[in-house]
């Protein structure tokens, strides 16, 4: 039966039966290598361990940040807890008190990860582990059958009820790494039958509005009495445990980057659930323009064009344009250096034909990078998914100038360089192209933009080798900004990415001068008029600072209503005639 629940907000203590009594996520450390377990102990919240006095952590493995859990039910997806291939290696948890449950309820769970399947970790107990001879138990359970993350469930009858109950995770092989995460101790009650699968997640929609997203639950065990459902967020629906033995359980509504979490109760049992908010971001239609029209602070990959590829420190606005000849400049820029994340961006996907894209940089610091001649990309044109580089655009120190590289990324390196030395602080244009029918890239550095075309005699020139029988690249469709190491990556501002079909098309979005346009007031409370020299019929778009369109028309008239619009600074895109240009629109 599908149905609507009606949800009721609840408060969820712990209490002494079918309930978690003891969890421990390991915290989030703030770096990627490990840090002692005796140091981490005594971190502050959140890098360090969630559970303090009198539950006492020890051993000689590490706390990590890397390899994140991920996959089940519960999976915290912050540090864990890493034990390498050293015999002797271990993490001990001490101090957890099960001395008022049954022996026969406690469950034990844990997330684990090994990086060979021949090797194990060993799991044991004790209930004297501060005596000079203590006595461990030993925790048998079936090994992971992959190299991936999963979660080890020790069922009851096995931990005694103690008041000084110990676990200990050991090395004691040399093939194997493990990695420990969301240790969990429930007081089981029988009467508690549902049992929750992994969650699933969907995009409603794919815009440039921030959209929402569903989420899925499979369930088991269901039926005898009503439960209640507490999400973080959304409309819970689907099938009715209370009525029909497995189904699935849906949660709607849910905002796009917001992770979910879920707690269902029905009596004394409670049962937790979550999953990883999921960007609903669209593929952006050719031409593709990008001014970064954002709050300057504002993450890249937080706006609605583009997303993180991994981890580490975002790329981010900073205030005003570049600007060069005949290539018109409008919003801020963006800037990064060294090592962190790579923000992507998605265009349409594309086989055949040629593909265009121009930029603006500004390497504006190289004393950061120490390896003099050594070549990194910093940016690159990609296939279907950001990590298939297909054309890169290289960057290598030179002295106290630096050179400028391209070629696809089936190439063998070094990049083809251009000899052109660059100063810091000097804006280059620079424009790549792809003929798919050609099997041809070209790099043109500064260009005139006046006189460009794809007959333009081009800096760099490459016939990239592909697979028998392929006879070009496979296809063309994002573009990544990529941070590589601190001895490699200058310190760069990136503006104004075009990217077109034709090279008419990329200089209709980059030379984008609509004659006579003029959008006044500016500042307005709500009404503004836009006049052109044509004054023929417009597409008028409006976006806010993050990037999100608040406000698309289509009119002949020279007025626009943003009278429903907040107080705030706004960027206006006119198109007339195939010509494009955006402007700063205040409204107060």
């Amino acid at each position: 039966m599908k149905k609507i629940y009606s949800l009721l907000v609840l408060v969820v203590t712990s209490v002494s039966f079918g309930q978690t009594f003891y969890s421990e996520n390991m915290g989030i450390p703030t770096g990627t290598t490990g840090i002692a377990i005796a140091t981490y102990a005594t971190g502050t919240a959140p890098a360090t361990f969630q559970n303090t006095a009198p539950i006492v952590y020890s051993g000689t493995a590490d706390v990590r940040s890397t390899s994140v859990s991920s996959g089940y039910v519960g999976a915290s997806g912050g540090g864990n807890v890493f034990i390498t291939n050293t015999v002797g290696r271990f993490l001990q948890i001490d101090g957890i008190n099960t001395s008022a449950f049954s022996s026969a309820n406690l469950l034990l769970s844990f997330g684990y990860l090994t990086s060979n399947i021949g090797g194990q970790v060993v799991l044991e107990y004790s209930t004297d582990a501060a005596a000079t001879t203590p006595t461990w138990t030993p925790i048998t359970f079936t090994n992971n059958t992959n190299t991936s993350w999963n979660l080890i469930s020790i069922p009851g009858g096995i931990l005694p009820a103690s008041a000084t109950l110990s676990l200990k995770f050991s090395q004691t092989g040399t093939t194997s790494q493990f990695r420990i995460d969301d240790v969990k101790l429930v007081n089981f009650n029988p009467a508690c039958t549902l049992s929750l699968g992994l969650p699933t997640t969907a995009c409603d929609a794919t815009t440039l509005n921030i959209d929402t997203y569903t989420v899925t639950i499979p369930y088991t065990g269901g039926t005898s009495g009503a439960y209640t459902f507490t999400p973080s967020a959304g409309t819970v629906g689907g099938d009715d445990p209370a009525l029909l033995a497995a189904g699935n359980i849906t949660v709607s509504g849910v905002a796009e980057g917001t992770n979910f979490t879920m707690t269902i109760t029905k009596g004394v049992c409670t049962y937790d659930t979550n999953a990883n908010g999921p960007e609903c971001k669209p593929i952006n239609p050719l031409p593709y323009q990008e001014d970064f029209p954002y709050t300057v602070g504002t993450s890249l990959a937080s706006t609605q064009k583009w997303s993180n590829t991994n981890a580490g420190d975002t790329i981010v606005t900073v205030a005003g344009s570049l600007s060069y000849p005949n290539y018109p400049s409008s919003g801020n820029s963006v800037s990064y250096v060294g090592t962190g994340s790579d923000p992507s961006t998605k265009f349409t996907l594309t086989t055949t034909g040629t593909i265009y894209s121009s930029f603006l940089i500004n390497v504006t610091d190289i004393s950061t990078v120490t390896n003099d001649l050594s070549e990194t990309v910093i940016a690159a044109l990609t296939g279907d998914v950001p990590s298939t580089f297909r054309i890169r655009l290289f960057f290598k120190r030179n002295g106290t100038q630096y050179q400028l590289g391209c070629t696809s990324a089936t190439a063998a390196t070094p990049a083809i360089y251009d000899a052109t030395l660059f100063n810091t602080g000097t804006v280059v244009a620079v424009v790549i192209g792809y003929d798919f029918t050609a099997n041809q890239v070209k790099m043109w550095l500064n260009p005139n933009f006046l006189t460009f075309t794809n007959a333009t005699p081009a800096n760099i020139t490459e016939t990239p080798t592909v697979t028998a029988p392929a006879t070009s690249l496979a296809n063309l469709g994002g573009f990544i900004l990529r941070q590589d190491t601190a001895a490699l990556t200058p310190a760069i501002t990136f503006d104004e990415l075009r990217i077109a079909e034709t090279t008419g098309q990329l200089l209709s979005v980059a030379q984008s001068e609509i004659a006579g346009l003029n959008v006044y007031p500016n500042p307005t409370t709500g009404i503004f008029y836009v006049e052109t020299a044509l004054n023929g019929v417009k597409n008028i778009t409006v976006y806010d600072i993050l990037g999100k369109q608040v406000l698309n028309t289509t009119t002949s008239s020279t007025e626009i209503n943003a009278a429903n619009l907040n107080s705030g600074l706004y960027i206006v895109k006119i198109t007339e005639e195939g010509k494009t240009a955006t402007k700063k629109l205040i409204i107060e």
